[in-house]
């Protein structure tokens, strides 16, 4: 089975796990509520190495969380997995942040998950899927009222996750909405779907890969200096 070193930087966690198959042999995060991932990531990724007692020969492929999600976060992150793939001449696999959100949790039939990604204001990144972690609706950056997600609120229970959930849970009044607290996407569930991605050979192009951002980055504007 091929071992994959997972990356997970697209929000305030930094993630890192390595995996054999589906089964996880070694795992480093941290969420101290601000972006550690410059700090922390490269020192994760050899922590697990030497948890598993592994080296960076045995790795198979790499992983990384392609987005949405913080544009420094998401650029750390795919900047290191592709510069590990460089070096090692090893494939580069990745994974959309939201799916890895929703493989969380686990919810019956005619049930929904909805992860949550803060966009900033009212905005947030989300997507939809159902019991059997398939995308129903694909990923938007949309603004947040009393209606959004109405379509599924009126099917069955709707389970909303992620750092963009806190926010919707004043607005969303609806008996089917369950708010969850404390889910950041994490490199744990990651292990799955790149699994997956490298038996059906879905790999990614290292020279020309980009994160998926969603949105274009707009720059603050610097504080005048008098």
């Amino acid at each position: 089975m091929p071992i994959i070193l997972n990356i997970e930087t697209a929000t305030k966690n930094c993630s890192v796990s390595l995996s054999q198959g589906e089964n996880i042999l070694a795992f480093a995060e941290l969420n101290r509520g601000q972006f550690s991932h410059a700090e922390k990531l490269h020192t994760f990724i050899l922590d697990v190495l030497k948890q598993s007692k592994k080296t960076m020969q045995n790795i198979d492929a790499v992983s990384v969380s392609k987005g949405p999600g913080s544009y420094t976060g998401l650029r750390i992150g795919v900047s290191a997995a592709k510069g590990l793939c460089f070096s090692l001449d090893k494939p580069l696999i990745s994974v959309a942040t939201l799916a890895v959100l929703a493989n969380a949790i686990t919810v019956k039939k005619n049930e929904y998950i909805v992860p949550l990604l803060d966009a900033r204001r009212m905005e947030v990144y989300s997507a939809v899927f159902d019991n059997k972690h398939q995308e129903i609706r694909k990923t938007e950056a949309e603004i947040i009222d009393e209606n959004s997600f109405s379509a599924f609120l009126e099917k069955g229970k709707v389970y909303f996750l992620g750092d963009g959930a806190e926010k919707c849970k004043e607005i969303i009044c609806h008996k089917n909405a369950i708010f969850l607290e404390n889910y950041f996407p994490s490199s744990k569930q990651m292990v799955q779907l790149s699994a997956q991605k490298y038996a059906q050979n879905t790999l990614e192009d290292i020279a020309y890969f980009e994160p998926y951002y969603l949105k274009d980055f707009v720059a603050g504007k610097p504080k005048k200096v008098f």
